[in-house]
């Protein structure tokens, strides 16, 4: 509720004079000011007619604007809200922003910065409010796996029949990133075996001298540091499923001894002459291509053909880019509440950088984005400057996309285009090097050597 819908500002504090020197100077802007002389009757218009931006003095007798933020934020009214203050102390600047203030004023004002703010502050709730994936839409999923491609409805429709199958063997195959060790979760809490363990192990993490004891378990005396007997995974997730992830890691004698146990559906600790029961699913996951691996002599034919009963092969994200949308909004709801952020989504720019990238890292290299994202971008927007280099600078539909110009075929000088453009930007911001650093992206520091480079000067 209580998102700003009318289109005026309202400046609350409680000296008359301030009131009306920055009404003055936004009316003079061409923006409606309003005035409010205290935190109550600011709370009351706002009841009455939510403002587009509030300018709020910190400092106020009885209702202080420290309380009127977090009375908007425990209303849930969220209006963008610009503080202004005469103490400039670092401690009422934090609090302000972490109960939601956007920017930070200290008295007394130069105008020009006051401008500067406002057209800021507005200018990012006018993209906000042309967001993509702002998490308005419906999410469609199967349980924890995000998505409703084309693609994804043969993976969808096979996990959903084990709900009710209780399958031996399941191979999931696809790249690093798609989201294998999430469907194999899923078919355990939605199967047959829901209530039985979930154990699962990383075949590419093991030494193989360790692996079979980890599988299979192994019997006191063993080998060197067999100290005692130890059950292993497949004795211990009777009733249940083990997961073996990067299974295209296992070592060809320790593949012939998982063949057998699928087959006999028993097997023998390392160092043991005891059957025991393998009562346990097994689920198993690779990035590899498994064909080309038995081409090659890497992993064995029949081992590949017993995981394989049923397959479930997860698309790339690059085959389903209609899908990141939702993906975006999923992972920005969650680094909202991770990070206690209050990120909107991506504007139409940067969601078409996100759609067109091709994701070598997939779900799990966007989930990593939106996170740093989140972590490291003051904006309450994702913007296409915040994005990754890699991502900005990616090719998509044969074009440069995230870059405005097009490389002639006979190549350019970039130092005589580097001084062009400072150049042009001096003379915009008539020599003003704060303002010429703002349109290039760069600090000042960072320009004033750049311009020394060029022999530059802003006389």
């Amino acid at each position: 509720m209580g998102e700003y819908q009318s289109g005026h500002i309202l400046i609350v504090d409680d000296e008359e004079l301030i009131r009306w020197a920055l009404a003055e100077h936004l009316r003079g802007l061409g923006y409606d000011a309003r005035e409010a002389s205290d935190g109550q009757k600011a709370l009351e218009s706002v009841a009455k007619d939510p403002p587009s931006l509030m300018l709020l003095d910190l400092r106020m007798p009885l209702v202080t604007g420290l309380d009127v933020l977090q009375a908007l934020r425990e209303r849930d009214v969220h209006i963008p809200v610009i503080v202004l203050t005469a103490d400039g102390t670092v401690d009422s600047a934090v609090t302000a922003t972490r109960l939601g203030a956007r920017a930070y004023l200290t008295k007394p004002f130069d105008l020009e910065e006051v401008t500067r703010t406002v057209t800021s502050v507005l200018e990012s709730e006018r993209l906000a409010r042309e967001v993509v994936g702002s998490g308005s839409e419906t999410i469609v999923s199967y349980g924890d796996f995000i998505g409703q491609s084309s693609a994804l409805r043969p993976v969808f429709d096979t996990v959903k029949r084990l709900e009710q199958v209780d399958a031996p063997t399941v191979l999931i195959l696809g790249e690093s990133g798609t989201g294998k060790d999430v469907i194999a979760r899923m078919i355990h809490t939605r199967g047959p075996r829901k209530r039985g363990p979930f154990l699962d192990v990383d075949c590419a993490s093991l030494p193989p001298a360790l692996i079979e004891s980890e599988l299979f378990g192994h019997e006191k005396g063993a080998f060197t540091d067999a100290r005692e007997a130890k059950k292993g995974l497949f004795e211990v997730a009777k009733g249940g499923v083990v997961f073996l992830d990067e299974i295209g890691e296992l070592p060809i004698d320790t593949q012939v001894k998982l063949l057998r146990a699928l087959e006999s559906r028993t097997f023998r600790r390392v160092g043991g002459v005891k059957p025991i029961e393998f009562d346990a699913a097994l689920l198993a996951a690779t990035n590899r291509d498994l064909g080309r691996e038995v081409a090659n002599g890497r992993f064995r034919e029949d081992l590949y053909f017993r995981l394989a009963i049923v397959p479930v092969r997860l698309p790339p994200l690059r085959e389903r880019r209609e899908d990141v949308p939702m993906l975006v909004s999923h992972f920005v709801k969650r680094c909202n509440q991770r990070f206690d952020r209050r990120i909107q989504g991506a504007t139409g720019e940067a969601m078409n950088l996100l759609q067109r990238y091709s994701w070598p890292g997939n779900v799990r290299e966007l989930r990593n984005v939106i996170e740093r994202i989140a972590i490291l971008s003051p904006d309450d927007v994702i913007r296409a400057e915040s994005l990754p280099a890699e991502i900005r600078w990616s090719r998509g539909g044969g074009m440069s996309v995230g870059c405005p110009f097009v490389l002639p075929d006979g190549g350019i000088d970039l130092l005589v285009v580097e001084r062009g453009l400072i150049v042009q930007a001096l003379e915009r911001a008539s020599g003003d090097l704060d303002a010429t650093a703002r349109l290039l992206a760069l600090t000042q520091g960072a320009l004033r050597d750049r311009m020394n480079t060029h022999g530059l000067t802003n006389n």
